[in-house]
C-alpha cells in the first residue's frame, strides 16, 4: 500500500474512533481517550484499553487479534472485513457500554 494512503487511512481510523467514542460517551458514565502515534493508536476507557498497530489489536486482558486497514477503505479485524466507520462504531459501542 502507498505510504501516503496508509497515513490517511490511519488518521481516519483514529478520527472515527474519537468521533464514535464521543457519541457513545453521551450516554455512558465513562470518558474515552484516543492517543495517536505513527505506529500505534491507543483507545482507553476507564481501566480498559485497546492498542491498535498496523497489523494487530491487543486488549487490556492480553487478547490479540489481527487488524489491518485496507486500500479500499475497509478495516479487517480478525479476518472479518467491514467498512471503517462501521467497524469503529462497533468497537466504540462495545468499549463505552462496559
Amino acid at each position: 500500500m502507498d505510504s501516503k494512503l496508509h497515513i490517511e487511512l490511519w488518521t481516519s481510523w483514529a478520527s472515527l474512533l474519537r468521533a464514535y467514542t464521543g457519541a457513545h460517551g453521551l450516554s455512558s458514565p465513562h470518558h474515552a481517550v484516543v492517543e495517536v502515534g505513527p505506529d500505534e493508536i491507543l483507545l482507553r476507557v476507564d481501566t480498559r484499553w485497546l492498542r491498535f498497530t498496523h497489523n494487530a489489536v491487543t486488549d487490556s486482558d492480553g487478547h490479540m487479534k489481527t487488524f489491518s486497514l485496507e486500500e479500499d477503505g475497509t478495516a479487517k479485524l480478525d479476518g472479518i472485513r467491514d467498512e471503517m466507520d462501521m467497524a469503529a462504531e462497533q468497537i466504540a459501542r462495545e468499549m463505552m457500554a462496559s
